[in-house]
């Protein structure tokens, strides 16, 4: 079994001041890489600042690594900005970016106010997507990335009272599959963690007994290899308590209906055939949906594509 290393790279994680992030950022550090380590240093709800990021900067360079820290918020693109251009003056390139900063702002949609589904959404989703446009030239030009985007089972599947939250973390999905076409030509690999760890986030959610099983380290494990050399890309890694999963999309064949039965109650009559998972597939693309309906259709009508 290979050792993964990142001697010569640099690695930039957001909301590494604590938890999983933290974990991430150490974790990179004890395997060779020089970090850009970003908190703003406040609450779980993003209130206030504080000097996580420079405390864990100060502990990779106590163990001998070369580290520093920024309080960039992750919404402001001019913060963003000169976070990069802080790491370009010290290290002179970013190699690896792991888009980890979030909050919670947790509620019933019934009780939410659009202020907390836009906060969240705007930290998560549009943050992730900022400090990736940030690098996003930076890796082309180099023909190398590696960028990890922070999902959640709440955004895969759903958990009660956090509809800001479930949104923005299956947005992350999506982003990481454009990214990943559009990166490969630059040798850019684009993947997602979907975690569960004890951090801040768990508090409170999960009995104590059960926390002491869900370390931050054993979803580090996952991470760092997203981001080695020779990991995957379009992968939804889910990680928590020493388990590993994958998490991946298919869609059925289902059927076709000719014209005069492309009605509700003929879809309703045949739900059962269009939910069948017998033949699904797992598609690379989304126009790979649309060839294949194109072709049922044509096949009804006698018509040849291309």
């Amino acid at each position: 079994m290979t050792d993964i290393r990142f001697d010569g790279r640099v690695a930039l994680v957001t909301g590494a001041g604590n938890g999983l992030g933290k974990s991430h950022a150490l974790a990179l550090a004890s395997r060779g890489a020089k970090l850009v380590v970003n908190d703003m240093g406040g609450s779980l709800a993003g209130e206030g600042s504080g000097s996580a990021a420079e405390d864990v900067a100060a502990e990779i360079r106590a163990a001998g690594g070369e580290a520093i820290s920024h309080r960039a918020n992750v919404t402001k693109e001019d913060e963003v900005a000169d976070m990069v251009a802080q790491a370009m003056k010290a290290f002179g390139q970013v190699d690896i970016l792991v888009n980890n900063a979030g909050i919670l702002r947790d509620k019933s949609f019934a009780k939410m106010e659009m202020a907390d589904f836009n906060a969240v959404t705007s930290v998560h989703l549009t943050g992730s997507a900022i400090c990736t446009k940030a690098l996003w030239d930076h890796m082309r030009e180099r023909q190398y990335g590696r960028i990890v985007m922070t999902s959640s089972s709440s955004g895969i599947y759903g958990n009660f009272g956090q509809a800001n939250y479930g949104a923005a973390k299956m947005g992350l999905v999506g982003l990481m599959n454009v990214l990943h076409l559009e990166g490969a030509k630059y040798g850019i690999r684009v993947n997602a963690l979907s975690p569960t760890a004890a951090t801040r986030m768990t508090e409170g959610l999960i009995p104590e007994e059960a926390l002491k099983l869900m370390s931050v380290e054993s979803v580090s494990a996952g991470l760092v290899y997203l981001v080695s050399e020779d990991g995957p890309s379009r992968l939804v890694l889910c990680a928590g308590a020493g388990g590993y999963a994958a998490t991946r999309v298919y869609e059925t064949d289902g059927i076709y209906l000719p014209p005069e039965q492309q009605t509700p109650e003929h879809v309703a009559a045949n739900i059962k055939g269009i939910t069948d998972p017998e033949g699904q597939q797992m598609f690379e693309q989304g126009g790979q949906q649309t060839m294949k309906f194109l072709a049922k259709a044509a096949a009804h009508f006698g018509v040849k594509l291309g």
